[in-house]
C-alpha cells in the first residue's frame, strides 16, 4: 500500500493542509495520506509553537470522519528535531508493507536539497509535490522520483491565521470549525 506523508507543524491544520491531503489521496495513486505532526522542524524556531500533542488533537479532529486521511505522532517517539529521512526509515522498519512517498509544496522543492540525506529521500522514497505561488523553479523538477500533482494555487498560511487569531479577527473558513472552537475554548495563539 503507497503512503504519502505530509510533514509539518500544523500550527494550526488549515482548509488548504486538508485540501492538499485530500486531493493527493483522491487523485493520486496514493491510499491513503498520512499527516505527521512534527514537534520541532530543524528549519523553524519553536517560539509560538503549540505544544505537539494539542497540534495532534486539532489535526485528528480536523480529519475525523475522512477515512483517506489519518493523523501520526512518530516523531513524537523519535530524537529531536525532526529530521525526515530518520522518520523514513523508522516507518519502512515498522511498515515493510507500506511504500511511503514524501508530500511536499513546491516552495519546500525549491530549499529540498539543504534537507539531511535529501539524495536518499529522493531515491528510496520519493516526492509528491503540489504547486505553491510565487516560487522559484528547483532543478530537482525533472527528477524521476518527482511527480507533480496539479492542485490548486492556495496561499493560506499558518503564520497569517495566528496574526489573525492575535488581532481577534475571525478565522472561519480558513480553518475547520471543530479547529477554529478548540483554538477559541482554550484560548491558543492569544499572545
Amino acid at each position: 500500500m503507497k503512503i504519502g506523508l505530509f510533514f509539518g507543524s500544523f500550527n494550526p491544520i488549515h482548509m488548504g493542509h486538508l485540501m492538499i491531503a485530500n486531493l493527493m489521496a483522491e487523485t493520486t495513486d496514493l491510499k491513503k495520506v498520512w499527516f505527521v505532526v512534527s514537534p520541532q522542524n530543524p528549519f523553524k524556531p519553536s517560539k509560538g509553537l503549540l505544544h505537539e500533542f494539542d497540534r495532534y488533537d486539532m489535526v485528528r479532529a480536523a480529519i475525523y470522519d475522512n477515512y483517506n486521511l489519518e493523523v501520526s505522532d512518530v516523531e513524537f517517539h523519535l530524537p529531536k528535531p525532526s529530521y525526515t529521512i530518520h522518520t523514513l526509515v523508522h516507518l519502512r522498519e515498522k511498515f515493510p508493507d507500506k511504500e511511503f512517498k514524501v508530500i511536499i509544496g513546491e516552495d519546500n522543492l525549491a530549499s529540498f536539497t539543504k534537507w539531511k540525506n535529501h539524495e536518499r529521500i529522493l531515491e528510496d522514497y520519493g516526492l509528491y509535490v503540489y504547486r505553491r505561488p510565487n516560487v522559484q523553479l528547483s532543478e530537482l523538477k525533472t527528477h524521476p522520483n518527482v511527480t507533480f500533482v496539479e492542485a490548486p494555487l492556495l496561499d493560506i498560511s499558518a503564520t497569517f491565521i495566528r496574526s489573525c487569531i492575535r488581532n481577534k479577527h475571525s478565522v472561519r473558513y480558513l480553518v475547520p470549525d471543530v479547529v477554529e472552537e478548540t483554538i477559541r475554548a482554550k484560548g491558543f495563539y492569544k499572545d
